[in-house]
């Protein structure tokens, strides 16, 4: 059906993918006639992951055309914009006249939050915020079903909804139409930061730094639309402060203000969350993902300015477990030891479990970067520094590695360890071809053993042959 009326159609909207599989697949699909070109979010567009597709197109449609490239945060790159071969682009802005690069009705706030008190903090904002439509920021697709199933057991009192980029589509235009209507909280991905109108919106809240400052103003600019007001916050660790630097460079242009959190006004929620935990058992595995999925998100910026584990010790990534209400601290994979390190420099991330109290070191491996950039097949597997936990800790998770318990019985002799350390195969039957055929073995009345061949010419000599009408057989007819 769609190839069929797609030749016949004034003005296309599409995916780079969908038109450029047009183009090979559907017959007489002709754009020698395209007078105007339009990419949305052309910064995204342009980025190197549809630079195959983005070229594609541009060899098929002519030369001699417009081209308009829409972003609230537009490229300025010579090599971008001649791949689309722009000639003497004229910038148009909504805001040319504006003193900065955000809304004047946006009231931005940022907030220093240690890791361990994010969920906390949110809580505290949700309860105090229960007549306002919220929309809720995560690094991870794991961290928002986490965060949404909690929440949604504890109650705040305000309708709670998801999205994220792993639901069908006809799932995601319904939530977006239900929080159109409503006034409730949305957790979601950057998925939700372009592409959506959404309406009334009073508060984007980002509980994790954002990877850029156009993926700031990006989720920022879900408030504040059509001169309408809206307000910002945003949490920070204080090894992330370097971003607010970032925000209030004179080219970034962004108005920002610091804001205090108050200890009265902050309701602990650790153990309600890890009470929940007992009660649901399947969330418990969806809080260590969304643990190990958090941490990998920071290790793979590539602004280490902002973004350092190396800033972060053990005793934080403890009390950020246990902020998500998990009995142990899940494995880090992708915190490896190098290859001088002894193995009493390898440390467990759960303290409570060390004997020790030395202070632990991390060491960031810098050759897993291929291994972390594979696909969510299971994008939670992380490469990790291999700790060497308390021989006598409980073993309650797979998730956190124990040392090989060493052999008790010193007496076994060096033969039999040989031979325990053989490995055990199966013998494979075979037929022997060369065995004699069986016979079957016939005794007469006195039990004598009688020879095959003779019972048979002793049958033969005493019963003579007879044709169906009863007559001898005469050997001469």
């Amino acid at each position: 059906m769609e190839k069929e009326h797609v030749n016949s159609l004034n003005i296309l909207v599409c995916t780079p993918g969908r038109l450029v599989q047009h183009f090979n697949e559907t017959a007489n699909f002709d754009c020698s006639q395209l007078q105007i070109l339009v990419l949305d979010e052309a910064d995204q567009i342009l980025d190197h992951g549809f630079k195959s597709q983005v070229d594609a197109i541009i060899s098929q449609i002519p030369k001699v055309r417009q081209t308009l490239l829409f972003s609230a945060t537009q490229t300025k790159s010579v090599k971008d914009l001649a791949r689309v071969s722009l000639r003497d682009p004229e910038y148009i802005s909504v805001h040319e006249e504006a003193r900065t690069a955000t809304p004047d009705t946006l009231e931005q706030y940022a907030m220093i939050v240690p890791l361990e008190q994010k969920l906390n903090m949110l809580w505290s904002f949700i309860k105090r915020h229960l007549n306002s439509k919220t929309i809720v920021f995560l690094s991870s697709v794991k961290q928002v079903k986490f965060v949404f199933e909690i929440f949604k057991k504890l109650r705040p009192g305000v309708p709670l909804k998801c999205m994220h980029g792993r639901m069908r589509h006809v799932v995601q235009q319904a939530i977006v139409a239900d929080f159109n209507e409503s006034t409730s909280v949305l957790f979601s991905t950057d998925l939700t930061s372009r592409g959506l109108d959404i309406k009334n919106v009073d508060w984007v809240v980002q509980v994790d730094c954002p990877e850029s400052i156009d993926n700031y103003i990006h989720r920022v600019g879900r408030t504040a639309r059509y001169n309408k007001k809206g307000k910002s916050l945003m949490f920070l660790c204080p090894e992330e402060e370097a971003m607010l630097e970032k925000l209030k460079a004179t080219e970034s242009k962004i108005p920002i203000h610091i804001r205090k959190p108050k200890a009265e006004q902050l309701e602990q929620i650790s153990q309600n969350i890890a009470s929940v935990l007992v009660k649901f058992p399947n969330l418990q595995q969806l809080g260590r993902r969304a643990f190990v999925t958090y941490l990998k998100s920071v290790y793979l910026q590539k602004d280490k300015k902002v973004f350092d584990l190396s800033k972060f010790s053990a005793e934080q990534f403890a009390a950020y477990a246990a902020s998500l209400g998990l009995p142990v601290t899940p494995t880090i994979r992708f915190i490896s030891h190098k290859k001088n390190v002894s193995k009493k420099d390898m440390v467990d991330l759960d303290k409570k479990q060390m004997k020790s109290s030395s202070k632990p070191e991390f060491i960031i491996n810098p050759q897993v970067n291929s291994d972390l950039t594979m696909g969510d097949g299971d994008d939670d597997i992380l490469y990790p520094k291999k700790p060497i936990a308390d021989a006598n800790m409980d073993d309650e998770l797979d998730d956190v590695l124990r040392p090989k318990e060493p052999a008790t019985d010193t007496n076994i002799e060096p033969e039999k360890i040989i031979e325990l350390g053989k490995p055990l195969r199966k013998k494979k039957l075979k037929i022997n071809v060369h065995r004699p055929v069986g016979t079957r073995v016939k005794y007469d009345d006195e039990g004598n053993a009688i020879p095959p061949l003779a019972s048979v010419a002793e049958e033969v000599a005493s019963e003579p042959v007879v044709h169906k009408d009863k007559s001898l057989f005469c050997p001469c007819f």
